[in-house]
């Protein structure tokens, strides 16, 4: 069986696909075959994005009020049963994605795959990577089951690429009768107020630690990334720390980013931190211990205090 049909379920923010998922849309279609790609709302609104990355046909499900992943998946579900069965189904490494991921791999009792860096399909054989132990050992893992095979990778694992293709057709897909899970029902939505880019979008991140010593001097972290037009971001330490809010976290089990240039301001280098931000093109790091791990991954290390070193590089910044 050769990979001839592949679905990606793709998010949409502020009406536009994520990176994320164009990262995805991308790497299906150099994988072959057609490439349908779901989206919980109108397909029609993203369809000329979607279609320039090389998707083929837009699903698009009206959950109304209902639980967005339910419907999807659901809605799937039903796609598979009338016959039009993918033989791959790609997920982002998100809230959203394992939601939908997760309540189809039920449906179809089909296992699942995540936190993966990449695929290869060779004629009928589908393999994964998957980093392990704080992404010192990669792991390749195939499909031994029936598909369709269901995976979910981390952002920033491919390179999201235009072709200039036309629009993707559209196709409505209506929400079965979703059960139990139907009585639940979304009655008000409430979106976090951010200003500059993404944190896992960035081009430069600029991220804070304990070393910073107090949740004050976070300040000076939000203060240099907006100089240099980037993204403030944190150790898990001052997130649970309840420093700053859970969505400025770099790590394992925070966000993944690959920015042109990462500075850690205060950050020691634990292994799950690294594992978040050591794919980045160049590392800065800011830290008053020479012996810190972090350190051993930079590009440009500073040995310094961060209370020192922080406002001479934002002044210097500023009288530019």
């Amino acid at each position: 069986m050769a990979i001839n049909n592949i679905w990606v379920f793709a998010q949409v923010s502020n009406g536009a696909p994520t990176s994320a998922s164009l990262e995805l849309v991308t790497k299906a279609r150099s994988l072959g075959g057609s490439v349908g790609v779901w989206v919980a709302g109108d397909g029609s609104a993203v369809a000329a994005a979607l279609g320039a990355h090389g998707a083929t046909k837009v699903y698009g499900v009206d959950y109304g009020s209902n639980l967005a992943g339910a419907a999807v998946a659901s809605a799937m579900k039903s796609v598979i049963d009338a016959g039009d069965s993918p033989d791959l189904v790609m997920f982002p490494q998100s809230y959203e994605g394992r939601d939908v991921m997760s309540r189809l791999s039920v449906k179809l009792d089909r296992t699942v795959l995540t936190n993966n860096i990449d695929i290869v399909a060779s004629g009928d054989s589908v393999t994964v990577t998957t980093p392990i132990f704080g992404g010192n050992t990669l792991v390749a893992t195939t499909f031994t089951g029936g598909a369709p095979y269901l995976a979910a990778f981390r952002p920033k694992s491919f390179a999201p690429e235009s072709t200039g293709g036309a629009a993707a057709a559209v196709q409505a897909v209506s929400v079965p009768d979703l059960g139990a899970t139907g009585t639940a029902k979304v009655t008000a939505v409430h979106v976090e107020e951010t200003t500059g880019p993404k944190l896992d979008e960035a081009d430069i991140v600029v991220s804070g630690g304990r070393g910073l010593g107090e949740s004050a001097k976070y300040e000076l972290v939000e203060q240099l990334a907006k100089l240099l037009k980037g993204a403030p971001g944190a150790s898990r330490a001052i997130v649970d720390a309840g420093w700053v809010p859970y969505s400025y976290q770099v790590g394992q089990t925070g966000k993944v980013v690959k920015p042109s240039v990462y500075i850690a301001a205060g950050i020691s280098g634990a292994t799950q931190h690294m594992v978040g931000m050591k794919g980045s093109k160049n590392i800065i790091a800011i830290n008053k211990d020479k012996e810190a791990p972090i350190f051993g991954i930079a590009d440009l290390g500073i040995v310094g205090d961060v209370h020192k070193v922080l406002p001479k590089l934002i002044e210097a910044l500023q009288g530019r």
